[in-house]
């Protein structure tokens, strides 16, 4: 799921993840961030800890839960 729009997860994929969390980057006029599926994980928490793992900074992130398509 890693590297895809959340837009483009399957209706199997939502069900099979549905209440877990991922993590986008935030928008911001300068860096205009493709819309990607940086991190998932059953927490805010664990996202943010597998971001820093890839020397990311959690701040530039918001984490948003995966709910069914229906």
């Amino acid at each position: 799921m890693i590297g895809r729009s959340p837009d483009d997860l399957s209706i199997d994929e939502r069900y099979a993840h549905a209440g877990r969390w991922i993590a986008l980057e935030l928008y911001t006029p300068r860096t205009i961030p493709l819309r990607v599926i940086e991190a998932v994980g059953d927490s805010p928490a664990d996202c943010a800890q597998a971001l820093a793992g890839r020397g990311l900074d959690p701040v530039k992130f918001e984490f948003v839960p995966i709910r069914p398509a229906y």
